[in-house]
């Protein structure tokens, strides 16, 4: 009688999803079942019976949901993301272990963050637009160059880095924050007041937590250039999205290029082209001729579907074979950022 295989309780399923985590599994090793439902304390329920819950940006992962998990009997929550925000991790601490996927594709973001600005910049999607009309004037496409725009880089992780990577090659001046700046590295650190005054452009590559919530918002934007730029393909609640509103409205800030909306469960991953969205601000946002907003899709190549599938898959054996995972993740990860633990054991 062969192993019992370890049975997977998968959320938040999508066509993209179920096709890499099938090929990345060919032998069938483990027992998944796929939910399109988000996991919630509505939804936690369908777990029962499950080893693991693997989950994405959009479950949450609240107080009631783990405690429903343990109680179940669920072992392991194995996020496919890089981020945790949408976690209680301290809450989980001592109670379920989590893993998570630290990086898929970091030049699969980077390279949409690029894509995002060079698309608002040289208005490509208005180009395609009108040559699909067999309009061919170029009236109102005028662009201005990347090179010798200063872009202020939050974030220096590995999409922050690479991001950093590609401007060098458009030949533009990089400055950057991080609250733990990585040393002699070469990067031209600054404050965040002086990185909202000197850039051109903002790109943000940090994940989101409690002190740098709406890190973007009224103040901060009054700090920053006339005409400014701002990326985000990290979290959407970095920035306060009525307050970024306001300040295109009033011509301070030059074109939003957004991948994430600090709203965006309600919205993201599905089709409501034949409905009303009720988010006035999300409407408002997509109205604006200067905003480029796409649906946190920075992550989605194949390369990253595949990474994320073959890391996850990895993740959920080594806990279960070694009882212990070198990308678990706990509210000490989160709070301190020179943790000992070294991943070499449980952290609980």
């Amino acid at each position: 009688m062969g192993e019992e295989k370890i049975k997977v309780a998968f959320f938040d399923a999508k066509e993209y999803d179920i096709a890499s985590f099938k090929a990345a599994d060919p032998e069938e090793k483990y027992e998944v079942t796929f939910y399109e439902t988000r996991l919630s304390k509505d939804t936690v329920k369908l777990a029962e019976g499950a080893d693991v819950v693997c989950v994405f940006v959009n479950d949450d992962v609240n107080r009631k949901v783990i405690d429903k998990l343990v109680k179940m009997g669920v072992k392991l929550i194995a996020l496919r993301c890089a981020g945790y925000n949408n976690v209680d991790v301290e809450y989980a601490f001592g109670k379920i272990h989590i893993v998570r996927v630290p990086a898929y594709s970091p030049y699969a973001v980077a390279e949409h963050a690029m894509a995002l600005l060079l698309t608002s910049v040289r208005r490509i999607h208005k180009a395609y637009i009108r040559t699909k009309d067999f309009n061919f004037s170029l009236n109102g496409l005028t662009g201005f160059d990347l090179h010798g725009k200063t872009v202020g880089i939050v974030g220096t992780g590995k999409i922050g880095r690479i991001f950093m990577d590609i401007c060098r090659g458009f030949g533009m001046n990089i400055i950057a924050y991080d609250k733990f700046p990585m040393k002699d590295s070469g990067i031209d650190y600054v404050e965040l007041d002086e990185l909202w005054k000197r850039s051109d452009i903002i790109s943000f590559h940090c994940p989101l937590t409690d002190e740098n919530r709406h890190m973007v918002n009224a103040d901060t934007i009054a700090k920053m250039k006339k005409g400014v730029i701002l990326i985000n393909t990290s979290r959407g609640a970095l920035i306060d999205s009525e307050a970024l509103v306001e300040g295109i409205k009033q011509r301070k800030i030059g074109a939003a290029c957004l991948d994430v909306y600090e709203e965006e469960s309600d919205v993201f991953f599905h089709d409501y082209s034949n409905h009303i969205v009720n988010d006035d601000v999300l409407a408002r946002l997509i109205s604006m001729p200067n905003v480029i907003l796409t649906s946190h899709q920075a992550f989605l190549t194949a390369e990253a579907l595949a990474n994320i599938a073959d890391t996850t898959y990895k993740n959920i054996e080594d806990y279960h074979r070694d009882g212990f995972c070198g990308n678990e993740v706990c509210y000490k990860c989160n709070k301190v950022a020179d943790c000992k633990q070294e991943h070499k054991a449980k952290c609980f």
